[in-house]
């Protein structure tokens, strides 16, 4: 059971948290594809703040694809997630192979 009845939800608790930063020039909302947009639209729109989309692919952990290990994002800039690496015992080679899917 979630905290929150959906992610827009979920955005708009968010973003009374953040409200500090309502209506500042320096401030941009970034979200990830997917699940990130509906919660970043509505702290874009609660702060008065552009939003912008961020696109990265998720890298797997072999037989499990819904767990990220890490991410590769434009400029092939490439952050792993080390405790989950080390916790699933995922190896070096099966690191590389997902980079390189």
């Amino acid at each position: 059971m979630s905290l929150y009845r959906d992610r827009r939800h979920g955005g708009r608790a968010l973003a009374h948290e953040l409200r500090s930063y309502a209506s500042r020039r320096d401030v941009v909302v970034l979200a990830l594809p997917r699940g990130g947009v509906p919660v970043g639209y509505e702290v874009a729109r609660s702060l008065a703040a552009p939003l912008d989309v961020f696109v990265v692919r998720k890298l797997r952990v072999p037989d499990q694809p819904e767990l990220a290990m890490g991410a590769l994002a434009p400029g092939g800039t490439c952050v792993l997630h080390d405790e989950v690496i080390s916790l699933l015992g995922v190896s070096k080679e099966d690191v590389e192979l997902a980079v390189l899917r």
